[in-house]
C-alpha cells in the first residue's frame, strides 16, 4: 500500500508541473515578422516617411513629362515630377529628383538609388520582372518625327529600308522601330535629345518617340514634322510609375494618387502647362 501512495504522489507532482507551465506559457508564441507583403509595403512607407523624402528617379529631355527648365534655375520640371510632387505631399514628405540616363532608370531603383521611377516608362514582360509598375497614367503613342524639308518623303513604314532612325536607349521606340522598320538601321543614343540633335544635324533620317514629346519638339523648332500618317502596329505607348518589388502598399498609394489626379483633370491641365513652358523656354 505504501508502494502504491509513493506512485500516486510522484503521478500527482507530475500533473501539477505540467499544469504550472502550461499557465506559465499562456501568451502566443511570436511569429516571425512576415518580410513579404503587407509587412514590407508598410516597411517601404515607413521608410519614406523616416528618411523624410520620396526620391524620384526620372530622365530629363522628355519634355512635356519631364525637362530641364532654364527659368527654374535649372531644375527638372514636368508631368512626371507633378505627379511625384502629389505622391510626396499624400506621404507629407519633401520630393527630391534624382535626373539620370532612361537606361539606367530600374537599376538605379533596384539600388535603392531612389524610391520611385515616373519616366513615362512602360511596362514590359521584361520589366515586370525586375520591377512593379503601377496603372497607366497617361495613354501615349509612338511616332516618326522628321526633317521637315523630307517629310514628303515618307509614305509607309518601307520607306525608312536602308535610312538610319535614331532611338533613347531602353525606350520601348527601340523595340518598336527594330521590331517594325524592316531595313533601317536603328541607333539607340543615351539620350532622346541627342536622337533630336543628330536629326537637325543630318546625322540621322528620323527620330522614333512617343507622341506628346514628339509633337513638343515640332512645336518647338520648325525644321521637324511628325509622320502622323504613318502608324506602327505596336503603336500603343502608355505611360507607368514603377517601384521595387515587394511593397503593394507603397503601390496602392502611387495608383490612388494617379486616379485621383485623372478624376480631377490635373493630367490634362499638366500637359498643358508644360507644353507651354517647354515652348516657351525653347524659343527663348
Amino acid at each position: 500500500m505504501k508502494y502504491m501512495k509513493k506512485i500516486l504522489c510522484a503521478v500527482l507532482s507530475i500533473v501539477m508541473v505540467l499544469s504550472m507551465a502550461a499557465c506559465g506559457s499562456s501568451e502566443p508564441a511570436e511569429t516571425p515578422e512576415n518580410t513579404e507583403g503587407e509587412t514590407a509595403a508598410t516597411g517601404k512607407i515607413a521608410e519614406i516617411q523616416e528618411k523624410g523624402q520620396l526620391v524620384l528617379g526620372t530622365a530629363s529631355g522628355y519634355p512635356p513629362f519631364e525637362f530641364v527648365s532654364i527659368e527654374n534655375n535649372g531644375a527638372v520640371i514636368g508631368i512626371d515630377v507633378e505627379l511625384a510632387q502629389a505622391i510626396a505631399d499624400k506621404l507629407g514628405v519633401e520630393l527630391v529628383v534624382q535626373d539620370m540616363p532612361f537606361g539606367e532608370l530600374i537599376m538605379n531603383l533596384n539600388s535603392g538609388v531612389c524610391d520611385i521611377v515616373i519616366a513615362g516608362l512602360p511596362e514590359t514582360p521584361e520589366r515586370a520582372e525586375m520591377a512593379d509598375f503601377s496603372m497607366v497614367y497617361v495613354n501615349d503613342e509612338q511616332t516618326i518625327i522628321v526633317r521637315a524639308e523630307d517629310a514628303d518623303k515618307y509614305t509607309s513604314l518601307e520607306d525608312f529600308a536602308g535610312k538610319t532612325v535614331d532611338v533613347e536607349l531602353g525606350a520601348s521606340s527601340e523595340t518598336v522601330a527594330r521590331e517594325e522598320l524592316t531595313g533601317a538601321n536603328v541607333n539607340a543614343l543615351t539620350l532622346i535629345a541627342d536622337c533630336f540633335m543628330e536629326l537637325s544635324q543630318g546625322k540621322c533620317d528620323a527620330v522614333v518617340t512617343g507622341m506628346v514629346v514628339g509633337k513638343q519638339y515640332v512645336v518647338n523648332n520648325s525644321a521637324y514634322a511628325e509622320l502622323a500618317d504613318i502608324d506602327f502596329v505596336n503603336k500603343d505607348k502608355p505611360t507607368q510609375a514603377c517601384i521595387a518589388k515587394g511593397a503593394p502598399e507603397f503601390l496602392e498609394l502611387v495608383n490612388e494618387v494617379i486616379k485621383e489626379n485623372q478624376d480631377n483633370g490635373n493630367f490634362e491641365k499638366w500637359i498643358e502647362q508644360y507644353s507651354a513652358q517647354a515652348s516657351k523656354e525653347a524659343q527663348g
